[in-house]
């Protein structure tokens, strides 16, 4: 999980490199805060996909196969 901290030491370094530019540490900073983020995001967004069900109109189930045989083995609902 990516703290706040470091979020806002994401957009520090990027609004720095559209006024000034980085130095050569400041932009590996950034290339490895950028890279814990997506990860992160990544993350949250698997999980949110693998706990979601869908459902028609009629209320009838129709969550892709593939995410209930995820569900189901992962024993989410």
């Amino acid at each position: 999980m990516i703290t706040n901290e470091q979020l806002n030491r994401i957009n520090e370094l990027a609004k720095k490199k559209k006024e000034q530019g980085l130095t050569e540490t400041e932009a590996k900073e950034q290339t490895k805060l950028r890279a814990e983020y997506l990860k992160s995001f990544r993350s949250s967004m698997l999980n949110t996909l693998e706990n979601v069900k869908i459902y028609d109109p009629n209320g009838d189930d129709v969550t892709p196969q593939k995410i209930k045989d995820i569900q189901e083995k992962k024993k989410l609902h």
